[in-house]
């Protein structure tokens, strides 16, 4: 297995890429193969840039006289002119298998190969001709159920004496539906850091506390799905679930490209639902941080002198938010059809902010989102819809 990830620093500059990436796998492959199976010196450096990778695994296949099975991990990083260029190669050594190039090349990422495929400058359809026709499967690694998420948890307890109460598994697998990601993050979360002592057992509470730091410090993979949001395709599915509408005519393409991501997943119903709670908060999280960094200065009076939550103070206090900043905010709204919702809660977590929580429900067909603010012994509901003349 070797890695594209050194090449997207360099995705508007293909030769730059080609280079950064031989030059990763020329270094895995001395450090994890026998002399006997490695490739030549480094000719490939003196080829001309777009054949250099083709180069590089025709001279590896030729120099070995086996056949070789080549998985490459995180294709899906590399963009633009790079990522055409490194799909046109394997494609072009495609029909020189298996004496002069790879037998068979695994690409590993978020996307299916028909999502390379567009990139490399083919249709989105896969009976089109394009540079890329030569897929034989797509394999998506499945959610683990509560069992496995229990075995999982499990080990750690083997190695370690620390356990996991049923309650603290379940809730683990309630809040993530087994993403494998979510899993070990949580867990990473609360054994690393939160609690070192292994003779205190993980409860629920640890698991709950563990969600909110992953959500609010959004790690790599959930900031990776933030930038997905702002794809056209993306947008056009997501944006009606979280205003409660009815999906548009979108194709079921780009409907399994985020079933593909993650993003999605088909309840027992058959229906398209966002794929756990963590990223039903996250998404509108990411969508509102751009709206709640451009709000101006807010007094917080609807507090009481004793910090309590007044409700009637923070009605009026919206009002006049409303009145005198909206405009420009909902013009600034990523998601546009659902920019009022955006606006609102991007206020309310200025609230919550002084020590409260918000909560938010959305689904297809609903026609509204609902949203739950906590602040100390004070709930309330909020039915959010939007009124169009």
């Amino acid at each position: 297995m070797v890695s594209a990830e050194v090449g997207s620093a360099f995705n508007h500059d293909p030769s730059a890429a080609e280079l950064a990436i031989l030059g990763a796998w020329y270094n895995t492959i001395q450090d994890r193969l026998p002399t006997e199976l490695q490739p030549a010196a480094k000719q490939w450096q003196q080829e001309e840039t777009g054949s250099r990778i083709k180069a590089f695994l025709r001279g590896w296949a030729k120099a070995i006289n086996r056949p070789i099975v080549l998985f490459i991990d995180e294709i899906d990083s590399l963009q633009d002119q790079t990522l055409i260029s490194v799909l046109r190669q394997l494609r072009d050594g495609f029909p020189n298998r298996p004496e002069n190039f790879p037998t068979s090349v695994g690409l590993i990422g978020l996307r299916d190969v028909r999502d390379y495929k567009v990139a490399s400058g083919g249709s989105d359809r896969l009976n089109t001709s394009s540079p890329f026709n030569i897929k034989v499967a797509s394999l998506t690694m499945r959610n683990f159920n509560l069992e496995e998420v229990g075995e999982l948890y499990q080990q750690h307890t083997a190695a370690t004496g620390q356990i996991f109460t049923p309650e603290a598994i379940e809730t683990a697998f309630d809040l993530t539906q087994g993403q494998p990601w979510l899993v070990n993050a949580l867990a990473k979360e609360i054994v690393e850091k939160m609690v070192k002592d292994r003779n205190i057992a993980i409860t629920k509470k640890h698991i709950l506390t563990a969600k909110e730091i992953l959500i609010a410090r959004q790690d790599t993979h959930l900031d990776s799905l933030a930038e997905k949001l702002r794809e056209k395709r993306v947008r056009n599915i997501i944006e009606p679930i979280l205003a409660g509408q009815t999906l548009p005519d979108t194709l079921a393409d780009d409907r399994q490209y985020l079933i593909d991501l993650g993003l999605l997943r088909r309840d027992p119903m058959g229906g398209l639902v966002i794929s756990n709670p963590i990223y039903r908060e996250v998404i509108p999280r990411v969508l509102v941080q751009g709206t709640q960094d451009s709000l101006p200065l807010i007094s917080p009076s609807w507090l009481t002198a004793k910090g309590e939550l007044n409700i009637d103070a923070l009605l009026t206090a919206f009002l006049k938010f409303w009145r005198q900043q909206v405009e420009p905010l909902l013009s600034s709204a990523a998601y546009h059809e659902i920019a009022p919702h955006i606006v609102l809660m991007a206020f309310l977590h200025r609230v919550v902010n002084g020590g409260g929580v918000l909560e938010r429900e959305y689904a297809i067909g609903s026609d509204r989102m609902d949203l739950c603010l906590s602040y100390k012994d004070v709930i309330l509901g909020i039915e959010l819809k939007v009124w169009r003349d």
